[in-house]
């Protein structure tokens, strides 16, 4: 038994660990060894559960299982017959800490939640379980070749490379051929050595044992982390050696640790080919993305020189290919792909893989039905209109004395407009052939016959042949480039005005919207666009292509959880797909990296997406998530600058607090020390002054906390105003009977109004407002000064105004004394202690109110304060 163990250092502590039970043929042992180890972890206290063994066990096999708790397994009904499949919902809801599934390369049956048990293993990796599975080492996808030279016949249940090298570890269960034989044949287990030799199982057993060296390997490479900068280039068809050549590429890529990409490049014939030719390309395309490679695609009939080019671009140094399949020994033959590759590209290393003659069958094929596209009436009728129109031109010509020259010249024009406005290229050859003989019926002696009399006809008429059908192909050609052209540009306007609309939303919910809507746009087919809250998919907006249709089978249980089985795996599903494909639409993530913005279905249940509309959903759907995502970093961005103005103002108060705090604390607790300590030695006037001292700073520091509780709640949004009718006469009255005792000092003048106005207020905060801006007057004006409190109701609003005639207020600190923080003198005084809480709080309890405070001049001198609150009316109750 070999172990080779890898770590998985870039997946996350979350994931859980599979571990792969490997062997090269039936009967070696791979689940009882399984089962053993599971038993050892068990003994160590692990919480081990059977998600599913595969029947045909050995006794000794069944007995060890018998140890373990099964899970039940999914029933299907397939002809009458009962098949057993993981139930991988009641795996996920067991959840135990270990799960063993055999059969790792097994295809599931239709109605299963994915295609293959690899991906139900994926699944329980992903929701934190270990997994023991099984698997026979010829079910590895890049080795097939290898497996089909050996055994005659290749392996339909198959793994991607990637499951096998980055499992956590896997123990190769190793029995030398003739122990295996003598082992199957006590079990009475001969009939699977059938069709296989002892030297098969030997050339078996040196693939499975050559495969995990290569797998160590990997672990190397993995440790000291380099990677060459080789870029390996394989080129893709529709050719039955196609996969052979891609797996070649992809063992390549392996072993030089380098890119891999696989190119395919799409001609005009793209449009005539086969269904079956078509199928086995998407097989094709599939495998390619399985081995890890970067699907790429271009545009152009002269294959050769868009791989040339592609290749300068992407800075590839290798290039994969098959073998041509073109004879070598016709005289006047085309040079073939690798040979105009090599022309084109000598500075790069090419590889060709042989075929065992299965492209020069293809080619055969291809030659007879490929190039024969199917004419249409239509332009057979355009063809006959534009070669009379031409003749009857040529008619006025003759008869105006036009030499024949100008005839031909005029029969090549008709040629290449045929070539122009028909689809298929056979009618310019038509058009081509039927030019010369109307020329030679027409307008060559004898007239109106087919014979021609001059010796120089004939390399007239092969020049015209020729001059008219190389022009109808130019044509043609032309205008495939200029289809491709506006495919090209259509394509490329699309994502133009995609990024301006997402450029203008401003929300994530409009860019989400703004991205169906495009879809919709482009596709025309049915769109639902999923937000996620919590990391679950909130209600769909569905976009119909047709309005007048149902949207309920888009809003099942059924499509919703194809939507979280994408927000929790980040990878495609639905139709299409091999995940959850008996759903109504592919379901793709809006996401950059790992990050989930959203879930897009696009409906393709009736007719999937081709690769150019695969290639233009994705980068739609990229683009949504650079928006999302920037939006996202703006939002941090203006939170981080809310919570660093937080932070401000945080250092601000301390700061304030530590400066207007000292001075009252230290007056008072001198003043009371002395007090206590020389009470004796005062005078009863010196006491009175010292106690109204001490009773001046408690009364200011209570205001000042009062205040500084106010501005934190109103900040917070916690402070619930208690709105009540009042008068405003009591109002103010209350307020003065808390003002500061200087007011003593100063003038007060309350105005008296026989009118009676009354307010829509929290009476307590509007007298906070009213004693915090007279107190304002009082430490910023002279002793004696005058100080006016008057109200006068305009509109649905009372504005009630304080004020006074101190030295006012300079233009330059107008704008900032509703600032928090900010006093008049822009420095804090201790005659005139002052945190800049005051009119701060006074804005923002007014601004509550749903009011407005100002402040302005008083002429000659002074300021006036005003700020208004909701009238209210008296409610009689009969």
């Amino acid at each position: 038994m070999n172990t080779v163990t890898l770590p998985k250092q870039q997946a996350e502590k979350s994931l859980g660990k599979l571990t792969i039970f490997a062997g090269y043929f039936s009967g070696a042992g791979k689940s009882y060894s399984m089962l053993e180890m599971a038993e050892k972890a068990r003994q160590a206290g692990a919480d081990v559960a059977i998600g599913l063994l595969s029947g045909g066990q050995w006794p000794q096999t069944k007995l060890l299982a018998e140890k373990f708790e099964i899970l039940p397994c999914k029933t299907i009904t397939r002809d009458g017959q009962d098949n057993y499949e993981l139930d991988l919902d009641a795996c996920l809801k067991r959840a135990p800490e270990l799960i063993l599934v055999d059969d790792l390369s097994h295809l599931n049956m239709d109605g299963s939640r994915h295609m293959r048990r690899y991906q139900d293993i994926e699944e329980l990796l992903k929701a934190g379980m270990d997994v023991y599975t099984t698997l026979n080492i010829q079910h590895i996808e890049s080795i097939q070749d290898t497996v089909f030279s050996v055994l005659g016949a290749s392996v339909s249940e198959r793994i991607p490379d990637r499951v096998f090298d980055q499992a956590s570890q896997v123990e190769f269960i190793d029995i030398g051929p003739e122990r295996l034989r003598q082992r199957l044949l006590q079990q009475k287990q001969g009939d699977l050595l059938s069709n296989c030799t002892l030297s098969q199982l030997s050339a078996l057993r040196e693939i499975g044992l050559r495969r995990c060296a290569d797998r160590a390997a990997l672990y190397t490479q993995h440790r000291t982390e380099y990677r060459t900068r080789e870029h390996i280039l394989v080129c893709l068809s529709s050719a039955p050696s196609n996969e052979k050549v891609i797996r070649t590429a992809a063992r390549m890529a392996s072993a030089f640790r380098c890119g891999f990409t696989a190119l395919f490049v799409e001609t005009k014939e793209f449009q005539w080919m086969s269904p079956t030719d078509k199928k086995r390309l998407q097989a094709n395309l599939h495998l390619a993305q399985q081995l890890d490679a970067s699907i790429e695609t271009v545009y152009g009939d002269d294959v050769a020189y868009q791989i040339a080019e592609f290749s300068r671009l992407s800075g590839v140094t290798k290039i994969v290919l098959g073998r041509s399949g073109i004879s070598h020994h016709a005289l006047f033959r085309k040079s073939s792909l690798t040979e105009r590759l090599i022309e084109l590209t000598p500075e790069l290393d090419i590889h060709i893989i042989p075929d065992n003659g299965l492209n020069c069958r293809f080619a055969a094929r291809h030659r007879e039905v490929m190039h024969l596209p199917a004419l249409s009436i239509l332009d057979l009728l355009k063809s006959v209109l534009l070669l009379v129109l031409a003749t009857l031109i040529g008619f006025l010509f003759y008869n105006l004395g036009f030499t024949e020259a100008n005839i031909i010249t005029l029969y090549i024009l008709g040629v290449m407009l045929v070539s122009i406005s028909t689809k298929s290229s056979v009618c310019s050859f038509i058009a081509s052939f039927a030019s010369v003989l109307t020329f030679n019926f027409f307008f060559t002696e004898p007239r109106f016959s087919p014979h021609a009399y001059d010796s120089g006809y004939p390399v007239t008429f092969l020049v015209m042949f020729l001059a008219s059908l190389l022009t109808g192909s130019l044509a043609s050609k032309l205008k495939s480039h200029a289809k491709r052209s506006a495919q090209v540009a259509w394509r490329t306007k699309l994502l133009l005005e995609t990024n301006q609309n997402l450029q203008k939303a401003r929300t994530e919910e409009e860019i989400i919207s703004v991205t169906a809507k495009q879809l919709l746009k482009i596709f025309q087919r049915d769109i639902i666009a999923y937000r996620i809250k919590e990391n679950k998919p909130v209600t769909p907006e569905i976009f119909l292509a047709d309005s007048t249709a149902s949207s309920e089978r888009y809003t099942s249980e059924k499509e919703r959880e194809v939507a979280q089985w994408v927000i929790a795996n980040n990878k495609r599903a639905g139709a299409g797909t091999e995940n959850l494909s008996d759903s109504c639409c592919t379901y793709l993530s809006v996401r950059t990296g790992k990050q989930i913005y959203g879930v897009v279905g696009i409906a393709a249940s009736d007719k999937p997406l081709d690769s150019f509309e695969t290639s233009i959903l994705l980068s739609v759907l990229g683009e949504a998530a650079l928006a999302l995502e920037n939006q996202k970093n703006l939002e941090e961005k203006e939170a981080a600058a809310v919570l660093a103005k937080n932070e401000q103002l945080r250092a601000n108060l301390l700061r304030s607090i530590s400066h207007d705090l000292r001075t009252p604390l230290t007056s008072i607790s001198g003043n009371a020390s002395n007090l206590l300590s020389n009470g004796d030695l005062f005078d009863a006037k010196t006491k009175e002054q010292m106690y109204t001292d001490i009773y001046d700073d408690s009364m200011w520091l209570i205001n000042l906390v009062e205040n500084l509780l106010s501005v934190s709640r109103l900040e917070e949004g916690r402070m619930n105003l208690h709105v009540s009718t009042e008068l405003i006469d009591e109002v103010v009255a209350e307020a003065l009977r808390h003002i500061n005792r200087k007011s003593a000092e100063y003038h007060l003048h309350v105005q008296n109004s026989e009118e009676y106005l009354l307010a829509q207020i929290d009476a307590k905060l509007i007298v906070q407002v009213i004693i915090n801006i007279v107190d304002n007057a009082i430490k910023y004006t002279p002793a004696g000064s005058e100080i006016d409190i008057g109200w006068k109701r305009e509109g649905n609003y009372i504005y009630i105004s304080i004020a006074d005639n101190g030295p006012g207020i300079s233009d330059q600190a107008k704008p900032h004394v509703f600032d928090m923080f900010y006093s008049a003198s822009n420095q804090i005084a201790d005659s005139r202690r002052s945190m800049g809480l005051g009119l701060a709080l006074c804005k923002s309890i007014v601004n509550a109110h749903g009011g407005e405070i100002t402040v302005t001049d008083h002429l000659p001198h002074g300021t006036i304060f005003t700020f208004s609150v909701p009238a209210g009316e008296v409610e009689l109750h009969e």
